[in-house]
């Protein structure tokens, strides 16, 4: 009880916790030359520069047989015939990683391919290279490069007769067997065109979307758990694992049908994260689960499931439903277990859905294929105890005597899920500006339902539903130790929100709660980030500067910096101001955007920095509430959408100029857009990090601009 409990503290504390990536070009610039040597023969050379801290695989890269070394393709031409293996050139660098099997060899910096061949006259050498790109601890996807080099020294050789399709030859040293050779001729000076590869291909995915994938399935996973432990999953689990061991031949069939049964409740789950990745093109679901009207109408579902944790009714899917699966349920068939597995799905739906709706939302601020990974995770989640309890089934009589801790679990679920949905409700209310959730009012609300739950949990107040507390050996009802320790930290935590609700900064939950632009009534404005005193609010006159002023972070309003929340201005401001751009791309109810802000930017370093030597833009990719005037709407070809508001002008700009959509999202420029930092920076809540960040950019804007 004491795990379960444990994680279902850390699921109320972490529901938020965005996931980001950034979206990183190819590191890698080629250049394609050819050169005669002698008569008709030429040499092809192909070379790659790379970015500091990148590498290519060798041609034999060694290591486990997984790596992806380079491999080399041209079209079959006549007039053109290979004359030998291709050879790599450069400084090979041999290494052990960690997460491969023996020495892997690779080439940093640049690498140079030497390809010799035969040219019989003036014609084009077309081919590809495909290539892995990999730093020290992530690899790019693997990508296709075209090229095209014209030979126009060839002179007037007799033509090769043979005629036919272009195929691709392939010359990596593993494919070229044997050397063809011609008549030598004489030929003029060489004449080569030099042809620089187009570095604008489309993004490839990074491994940071890959670990956040991983991340997905572990928070979904984790949500599958908790579920577990909810009522209508938690009966049905002793009663299906008897079934499955009962109605087999033997122990060993049982196993069997219960490995079918997880595998059938993974796929179902899959199918569910399938069907949203599908639809997850561009920025789709996140402008969906960003969207009040999801967040108002997850705050309606949470209601309501809350409510009904508590006692207040049942919840049930109509009859028909399960009544339709069951009846075509049965062990003697991979699709009756299925239908079983699916009947599971829709009876526990009063249970699963607020889990489900969590996922929903935190997938929308993750990469683009996360419902995939966050669904099965959750599948996998649900599946596991059914498998392990088949395995061991003499855990099923402990199972059996869970007593009435079950329906405690029960209705603490039910505070949290009321605590939950009114966040919800106060992410529409700070979208739409109605003002129902001001910070004191929110913050109210969630020291009443954490005192009450505390009080349920000390035993104080009790449902009709409860059963009685344990009895010591004297017939009194008592307290766990472990059920006053939770029930005391839910009082402290109450105690801690109480002065919010003056305008305390609450920095450890600064995060959930809204900002400090909605408070109305604040006893002490609180010293600025030197630690004087003083209070130097000024009137922010910038475009759109209005529309955002509640959610203006403190420190900002403290001590007056001069925050712009338009691109365009952000770049006006540059050129006059001669100084390099802050791109700011955040969230109104983007979680670790408000951490950045109240942990990072409130640091006396970051903020002196920001304040005087950077033009800092907010741009708010959710703030779809804010129009932009009708002679400025255009179309993206990124987001395939007329662009209307202000939030979906700031997305497109950071999907489609900076490679990224996620926030918080640091991006730093001069005023001609040329980025000073090679790669943007995520969320990090640690100052010093920041604060060398943004040295390296004053460095680099300096020499640019000496």
């Amino acid at each position: 009880m004491q795990k379960k409990i444990s994680l279902l503290l850390v699921l109320f504390l972490s529901c938020y916790q965005f996931i980001d990536a950034q979206i990183i070009a190819d590191p890698t610039t080629w250049t394609f030359n050819a050169s005669k040597l002698k008569d008709n023969e030429y040499e092809l050379k192909i070379h790659c520069s790379l970015k500091p801290e990148w590498h290519l695989w060798s041609l034999d890269p060694g290591g486990d047989g997984l790596l992806v070394p380079p491999s080399f393709k041209f079209t079959k031409n006549p007039q053109v015939l290979i004359h030998e293996k291709i050879k790599e050139s450069g400084k090979k660098i041999s290494k052990e990683f960690p997460g491969t099997d023996g020495v892997t060899h690779f080439f940093e910096n640049e690498i140079t391919y030497t390809q010799k061949l035969k040219v019989l006259s003036n014609t084009s050498i077309k081919g590809n290279v495909n290539y892995q790109t990999c730093d020290h601890s992530q690899c790019l996807k693997a990508v296709d490069r075209a090229f095209e080099i014209k030979i126009t020294d060839a002179g007037d050789a007799k033509l090769d007769s043979t005629k036919g399709a272009e195929t691709l030859v392939d010359t990596t040293p593993q494919a070229v067997n044997s050397e063809t050779k011609i008549e030598d001729t004489t030929h003029p000076l060489p004449i080569t065109e030099t042809i620089k590869s187009n570095q604008t291909s489309t993004p490839t995915t990074v491994s940071e979307d890959h670990r956040s994938n991983i991340i997905l399935m572990l928070e979904g996973m984790g949500g599958g758990l908790l579920a577990i432990i909810t009522p209508c999953v938690f009966a049905m689990l002793p009663m299906t694992v008897s079934f499955f061991l009962k109605r087999t031949k033997d122990r060993k069939s049982g196993i069997k049908v219960a490995l079918q049964y997880s595998i059938s409740l993974i796929l179902i789950f899959a199918l569910l994260g399938l069907l949203l990745t599908l639809v997850n093109n561009k920025n789709i679901l996140y402008e969906i689960s960003s969207h009040w009207v999801t967040n108002f109408f997850f705050f309606i579902i949470f209601l309501i499931f809350g409510s009904a944790f508590l006692g207040a009714f049942e919840l049930t899917l109509p009859a028909k439903w399960s009544t339709f699966t069951d009846n075509r349920a049965n062990l003697n068939s991979w699709s009756g277990i299925f239908f079983m597995a699916l009947t599971l799905a829709i009876v526990s739906f009063s249970c699963t859905a607020p889990f489900i709706g969590g996922l929903i939302s935190e997938i929308g601020k993750g990469a683009k294929i996360g419902p995939l990974f966050g669904f099965t995770g959750f599948g996998m989640g649900l599946a596991l105890p059914f498998t392990l309890f088949a395995i061991f089934p003499q855990l099923l009589n402990a199972l059996n005597k869970q007593g009435g801790w079950l329906n405690a679990v029960k209705v603490v679920f039910g505070f949290i899920e009321l605590g939950l949905a009114f966040k919800f409700l106060s992410n529409a209310d700070l979208q739409m500006g109605w003002r129902l959730l001001d910070r004191e009012i929110f913050i109210a609300i969630w020291v009443v339902i954490s005192f009450a739950m505390s009080l349920y949990l000390l035993g104080i107040i009790r449902f009709s539903h409860d059963s009685e507390l344990p009895k010591n050996d004297w017939g009194l009802p008592y307290l766990t130790v472990t059920r006053l320790m939770f029930g005391l930290t839910t009082m402290v935590f109450a105690f801690y929100l109480i002065p919010g609700m003056w305008g305390a900064p609450l920095n450890g939950m600064g995060a959930f709660v809204p900002p400090m632009g909605t408070q109305d009534f604040v006893i002490n404005s609180g010293a600025n980030v030197s630690g004087s005193t003083s209070n130097i609010q000024s009137e922010n006159k910038n475009r759109y500067a209005e529309d955002f002023k509640i959610y203006e972070p403190e420190v900002v309003k403290k001590n007056g910096m001069n925050t712009y929340y338009d691109y365009q201005d952000a770049l006006k401001a540059s050129k006059e101001q001669h100084k390099p751009i802050m791109l700011d791309f955040t969230g109104i109810t983007c979680v670790n955007c408000r951490k950045m802000e109240t942990q990072v930017w409130s640091n006396e370093e970051v903020f002196s920095r920001m304040k005087n030597k950077f033009i800092v833009v907010s741009l708010f990719c959710d703030a779809t509430q804010v129009k932009i005037p009708e002679s400025e709407q255009y179309e993206s070809t990124f987001l395939g959408s007329r662009v209307m508001n202000l939030g979906q002008k700031n997305s497109d700009i950071q999907s489609a100029k900076y490679n990224s959509n996620t926030q918080p999202y640091y991006f730093f420029i001069d005023a001609d857009e040329h980025l000073l930092a090679e790669n943007g920076y995520k969320y990090d809540a640690d100052p010093s990090k920041f604060v060398k960040h943004l040295d390296v950019v004053l460095a680099k804007y300096a020499a640019l601009n000496k």
